[in-house]
Formats: structure tokens, sequence, C-alpha cells
């Protein structure tokens, strides 16, 4: 299998990094292919300045980020939840990215589009301060609903897998050790 492990993050040297790490690692002595973009690493403008009304030019890191989209046939995201949903980096990443012509083609004359990333799984392993019921029961995952829904599914990636961790404010190692051990786990599964 070929896996594209995305950490969303804007620091390696975060909880979100470590469990980046652990998934490749894992993944690798089992046998996979895989690849890693850190989204900190990237050298790219996330504004996407006039909308979707012009054509912003993509920066050879994100060129290479699209191919390995197109490459991979598994698509691990690790990021945090702040403020609801994914980091500012993260979302631009998407912004600049997962665009009409490469995620998704609108048809002509038509509500329908053609979902150009389908054929692709993906796992998303998510960090919050909050805890996940809370996240889940009170705030209604509105970030876990906009990467599924509206961004990969949307864009033909399915089925798409939601484990999150939290809270990590105030965790222990051992539970930190707990959320590695499970991160390992499905990367060698």
């Amino acid at each position: 299998m070929k896996i594209l492990v995305i950490l969303g993050h804007p620091t390696a040297d975060s909880l979100c990094g470590a469990l980046a790490e652990a998934y490749t690692q894992a993944a690798l002595q089992a046998g996979k292919e895989v690849r890693q973009i850190s989204l900190g690493d990237l050298q790219f403008d996330p504004v996407l300045h006039h909308g979707y009304a012009q054509i912003q030019p993509l920066e050879p890191d994100l060129l290479a980020a699209q191919q390995a989209l197109l490459w991979a046939e598994h698509l691990v995201f690790v990021y945090p939840i702040w403020w609801g949903a994914m980091p500012a980096l993260m979302k631009g990443f998407i912004d600049r990215t997962f665009l009409s012509g490469f995620a998704f083609k609108y048809r002509a004359n038509s509500s329908q589009w053609d979902k150009l990333l389908a054929g692709r799984s993906a796992h998303l392993w998510v960090t919050m301060d909050s805890p996940p019921w809370y996240f889940r029961w009170i705030y209604r995952m509105p970030g876990h609903h906009q990467m599924k829904k509206t961004i990969l599914e949307f864009s033909g990636v399915k089925p798409v897998r939601i484990s999150s961790f939290g809270p990590v404010l105030g965790s222990t190692i051992k539970q930190r050790e707990q959320w590695l051990g499970e991160v390992r786990r499905a990367a060698a599964a």
C-alpha cells in the first residue's frame, strides 16, 4: 500500500509530529511504501489571494505535494484542532492544492461534480485540548465534518476514518504513550 502522511501541525516538535513519525515508522516496518509531508517545512503562500477568480500559480512544494497525493492510495492527516478546526496552515494547504481540475471538477451545466481523488482512503489522527466527547456532543465536531465531508469525501476520498486524542492539555506521559501505540498498531495493520 502507498501511504502519504501529512503533518498538519506547523512544527514537527509536537505531539502531532510524534504521532506522524510513529505512524510512518510503523508503516515502513510493516512493508508499506510511505511518503511524508510536513506542512511547516513547505515553502508556499497559504493565502488564496483572489479566491478562485484567478489562477494562482502553485509553488514547487505544492506541485510536489499534488504529485504525492496522486501517488498515494491512503492519506493520513495528523493535526490538532484549534478553534474547532484545523490550523490555518493546513487550511491554506488545502485551499491551494485541492483545486478544481485536480481534486474535483464541476460538470458543465450541472450542479454535479467529478470526484478526482476517488479510489483513495484516509485516516485523520486529530489532537485537541477538549475531551473528544465534548467536541462531539457539545461542539458537534465542526472540524471533523469539514475534513471528512466537505473536503475529502467531496473529492472522492472514501472511507475516511477519524481518531481523536484528547484532552492533550494535562495528559500524562502514559496517556501519550497509549496514543502513540494506537497509531503504531493502525499503521502496522
